[in-house]
């Protein structure tokens, strides 16, 4: 039987070769996911032109997804070390890579990508727009902008941020509720100020149906931008953002509808308490999409540490209802990240991704954690480095403090309790004081 996307796909009962694969890693019936995938509840990005591709699932009851950002710009174009985080990222199990490159000719960096890239790969079209073309904003048209859109999608673009829900209305609603940041997602701001320039409607909005056929060819999946998401904890939960939240709930049924899969994405910058509140609002006024969110940063005070602020917001999001995770760096605010800063984010990430998926009671989230702790009362350590997010690090802090008694570590020595309940409860003598 033929079908043109995953949901196409699962609405006729098929269970896919993608779906058996996300199905194994997530240890769960295959037609239980192809259910979730008929209703929106699970997205697999897959474009058919990504052949390297090791698919995963992104929503309800599957584990909770990392991604992580890179690209270049034109204060730091060099390829090759963007390239060079794509292998890193890799190797440490990111689950997704956006390309976010914004300067110059991005075409070749996105090939080279989509060919190593096991990870599903998203773009932000926009992005791509004005080097592509090679005009000043203002100057590219409705049709362009859908014509490098469809150019994503020939190159093997998994996912793709489309920011439709800042339509002319929400544009009026920014300009009538103020905020301390204004519009702070780049891609919106680019339409805002293309809307604003041509006093016209957002070209993804007004064209959506078309849009919805370009990603139907290439079972590209839309995630749903959310360009009026708080820059800042003052404007979180606000009118501008729960406008276009709405917009983007209503959207979503018309992608369904023409069987294309919808990734929603959300907030950004949230003080705890509202957390919360905001999945469980994502979920209702967007019927149970999946949920990608930006963090949340639950202060604006942490610069050089962001990758901390962002991990705290996103294991609470993630716990109740967000299912991916747009990492963070230390460098966020400050600079384009570096490689060891790529690191730092993806660790502080899965590890909010992990301390969630235990929360929400994911099938064997557990496992790795009750096995590190018999390591530890084990006192194995060949153990406890193979089962860290981070072995190289724990082995490495290990090596540089060696401690007397080899069984323990310098924090306690003979005194360290695993070693003494170790000891006691096998009939052995203690011998805290004698060597």
């Amino acid at each position: 039987m033929n079908y043109t996307t995953q949901m196409d796909a699962a609405r006729k009962g098929i269970i896919t070769r993608e779906m058996e694969i996300v199905a194994k890693k997530e240890n769960m019936d295959a037609g239980e996911l192809r259910n979730l995938v008929a209703e929106g509840k699970v997205a697999i990005p897959a474009n058919k032109n990504h052949k390297t591709l090791s698919p995963e699932g992104v929503g309800q009851g599957l584990k909770t997804k990392i991604n992580v950002n890179l690209g270049i710009s034109k204060d730091c174009p060099e390829c090759d070390k963007e390239l060079e985080k794509v292998r890193v990222a890799l190797e440490m199990k990111a689950e997704a890579i956006m390309d976010l490159s914004n300067y110059g000719k991005t075409e070749g960096m996105r090939r080279k990508i989509v060919e190593m890239s096991t990870a599903m790969l998203g773009t932000v079209p926009i992005y791509d727009a004005v080097g592509f073309y090679d005009k000043e904003l203002k100057d590219i048209t409705a049709e362009e902008f859908l014509d490098v859109v469809d150019k994503h999608g020939q190159d093997g673009v998994d996912f793709i941020t489309i920011h439709a829900g800042l339509n002319r209305e929400a544009v009026e609603t920014v300009k009538r509720n103020d905020r301390l940041t204004s519009v702070v997602s780049r891609g919106g701001s680019l339409l805002f100020a293309w809307m604003e320039l041509n006093n016209k409607e957002n070209p993804f909005y007004e064209h959506f149906d078309k849009l919805l056929d370009i990603c139907s060819k290439y079972d590209m999946t839309i995630s749903l931008g959310d360009a009026l998401r708080p820059g800042s904890i003052n404007d979180s939960t606000d009118a501008s953002q729960i406008k276009e939240l709405i917009t983007l709930g209503e959207l979503t049924k018309r992608a369904w509808e023409k069987n294309v899969q919808i990734i929603i994405e959300g907030p950004g910058h949230m003080a705890l308490n509202e957390i919360q509140a905001n999945m469980l609002l994502e979920k209702k006024l967007c019927h149970g999409a999946p949920f990608y969110v930006l963090g949340p940063l639950v202060t604006d005070i942490a610069p050089g540490y962001d990758h901390i602020t962002s991990a705290i917001g996103g294991a609470i999001a993630a716990t109740y209802g967000a299912d991916f995770l747009c990492y963070v760096t230390p460098a966020e605010h400050l600079r384009l990240p570096d490689l060891q800063d790529m690191k730092e984010g993806i660790i502080a990430s899965k590890i909010a991704a992990h301390a969630a998926d235990i929360a929400k009671g994911v099938k064997g989230a557990r496992d790795l954690d009750n096995a590190m702790s018999k390591a530890r009362a084990d006192l194995d350590w060949e153990a406890m480095f193979s089962l860290a997010i981070d072995g190289e690090k724990a082995r490495r802090y290990r090596a540089e403090s060696q401690p007397h008694d080899e069984e323990s570590c310098t924090m306690c020595g003979k005194m360290c309790s695993m070693r003494t309940m170790k000891k006691i409860l096998s009939g052995e003598d203690l011998n805290i004081l004698r060597d």
